[in-house]
């Protein structure tokens, strides 16, 4: 899956869509464009409203955009393992949760069809 279309996907297509799977190239394409825009837009908050923290307005607006596509880019991944998306909720643990979800988002999928549907790369 290209650039362009991990963000199509996961902005028009399946904005609000907590099922199926998402292979690594869409989460990861997403994760890329989500940082890149919040960077860019922390500098521009930064220049327009001086605002110290680099969070400002814009930052804010478009982490609330951002929010229920990259909660369900983040389940649809997990889907591709054949883990609940329940699993999510382990980022909650400080630092060693972000390093498990790291490690999950990281590994190939399931080949072939799992509980959670067809494989997306055949």
């Amino acid at each position: 899956m290209s650039f362009t279309q991990a963000i199509q996907t996961c902005l028009k297509e399946k904005y609000f869509d907590f099922k199926g799977r998402a292979p690594r190239s869409e989460y990861w394409w997403f994760a890329l464009f989500g940082w890149a825009m919040t960077i860019i837009l922390s500098i521009l908050d930064d220049l327009i409203f001086n605002t110290a923290s680099g969070y400002g307005f814009l930052t804010t607006i478009w982490g609330l955009l951002i929010l229920l596509p990259s909660i369900g880019v983040g389940i649809r991944r997990l889907h591709d393992l054949d883990k609940s998306g329940w699993w999510l909720l382990i980022s909650l643990i400080p630092i060693i949760g972000f390093f498990i979800l790291v490690f999950f988002f990281v590994k190939q999928g399931t080949r072939g069809q799992n509980r959670f549907g067809v494989d997306p790369l055949e």
